[in-house]
């Protein structure tokens, strides 16, 4: 992974998720020996600016909010430190919405870390909430923690997936990948999916691709293409390569059951241009059975 500091950052709030999602960063800063980062925003200004409340109740609100999040970011603080008491820990706990907070932050980080649900500073994490678009504008990969059964028990063993399609986004989630599974000393499973009905056009109606036969072989090709380099860079890391006619969703979904981490693109070669988030990783957010690490494409300076 590229970036220009070399620390983890996880965004909490006190819940079971964000309980899972600091578990989850303090390992990870821990196997890397990197900083861990721990970001609560608070959010107060938009709960009594303009709403007609006296200096007083504002006071206490802010207060109440206040000694909420400093609770939140302490228990998280512990909860780190008793998975590596010599890991170095940083916290910030501005009063600013948790996505502008969490986006600026992935500036400087290897890794932004967010759990599946919360609440009080990170509601509603799922698409459309901090998660899904932390993950469509970060300038870092994004890892949601999610559990077996959506529950806050995360997978700890198993391999490291990751999804493949030839486009460029998935070049850098490859490489994140092979990364990731060298790290835990653990097998890469790369996955590739396809459908002779896998692109849409701007219309939506779907293109029936002919020659299925001669698409599959194609297909094949392509993997063991993109994995060649990569195999050469990693030796230690056992491949082993999936091919599947099928939605990658659908794929990659199934697959997060037995995995400790799915690695995919943010978006794939069938994406529409300008979308920040493709249907896969979308898919992948709200519904995989493993942590997913949204790989996103690197900005130009």
């Amino acid at each position: 992974m590229s970036t220009t500091d070399p620390r983890i950052t996880v965004g909490v709030d006190g819940s079971a998720g964000s309980t899972a999602a600091v578990t989850w960063a303090a390992r990870i800063a821990s196997l890397r020996h990197l900083e861990l980062r721990i970001v609560h925003g608070l959010q107060v200004a938009g709960l009594y600016y303009g709403g007609g409340m006296s200096g007083i109740g504002a006071t206490q609100l802010f207060d109440a909010v206040l000694a909420d999040g400093e609770r939140a970011v302490a228990d998280a603080r512990s909860l780190a430190a008793s998975v590596d008491k010599d890991l170095v820990i940083t916290t910030e706990l501005p009063n600013e919405p948790p996505v502008p907070i969490l986006i600026d932050e992935s500036r400087h980080a290897r890794m932004l870390v967010v759990g599946r649900t919360g609440t009080g500073g990170f509601t509603g994490m799922l698409i459309g909430g901090t998660a899904g678009t932390v993950a469509a504008h970060a300038h870092c990969p994004v890892a949601v923690v999610r559990g077996r059964h959506a529950s806050a028990v995360v997978p700890e063993e198993g391999p490291v997936v990751v999804g493949v399609d030839g486009s460029p986004n998935s070049e850098q989630a490859l490489a994140v990948a092979f990364e990731e599974a060298s790290l835990r000393g653990v097998p890469l499973v790369a996955v590739h999916a396809w459908n002779d009905a896998t692109y849409e056009d701007t219309r939506g109606t779907a293109r029936i691709l002919t020659q299925p036969e001669t698409l599959e072989e194609g297909e094949e090709r392509l993997l063991v293409q993109r994995l060649a380099g990569w195999q050469e860079k990693y030796p230690d890391v056992e491949i082993r390569r999936q091919l599947v006619r099928d939605r990658p969703r659908h794929v990659l979904i199934e697959a997060s059951r037995t995995a400790q981490l799915v690695v995919v693109g943010s978006r794939g070669r069938g994406g529409f241009t300008g979308m920040l988030l493709g249907s896969t990783s979308q898919a992948l957010v709200q519904h995989a059975q493993s942590p997913v690490l949204v790989v996103r494409p690197e900005r130009t300076k």
